[in-house]
């Protein structure tokens, strides 16, 4: 469980590492669902046979999925904001596929904070950079900036 802080204990962390994700495993089965809920049906993700013919030698993730898995981890990894009734996604900056997740991998989240930012309605515009890793490999699936809006 994350721990809550402070909007200006949060703000003090820009420029920091705030959390790290515990890993998460990204199977055939997750990987077939995101298929099923996406209509992305394509070989390389939901064909073993024909996805071992490819430079992948494996299924692998979409990379949408990937980034569909970040809030997840975010969660669990990155403190909450005491006094937030909600927060929202607000968007991707700098968004990468770096390498493909294969089958039976498992990634894990790395949360760098950014930037805090009033807004004029009040309400407080993060920038989270983030990195996916993948376990056991050099490159990361996905870099990027997470953009949330927290209201208070």
């Amino acid at each position: 469980m994350r721990a809550a802080m402070t909007l200006e204990n949060y703000r003090s962390q820009i420029g920091a590492e705030v959390g790290v994700s515990d890993w998460v495993l990204v199977d055939q089965v997750r990987i077939d669902a995101f298929a099923a809920c996406t209509g992305d049906h394509q070989f390389i993700h939901v064909d073993p046979v024909a996805a071992a013919r490819s430079p992948f030698g494996t299924t692998i993730a979409h990379g949408y999925l990937t980034l569909s898995l970040i809030p997840m981890m975010t969660y669990a990894a990155v403190p909450s904001i005491e006094g937030a009734k909600m927060g929202v996604n607000y968007g991707m900056n700098k968004l990468r596929f770096v390498a493909p997740v294969k089958s039976g991998k498992r990634i894990r989240g790395r949360f760098t904070l950014v930037a805090v930012e009033q807004r004029p309605d009040g309400s407080y515009q993060s920038t989270m950079g983030v990195t996916v890793e993948i376990e056991g490999e050099t490159k990361p699936a996905l870099v990027g900036e997470s953009v949330a809006l927290i209201y208070l």
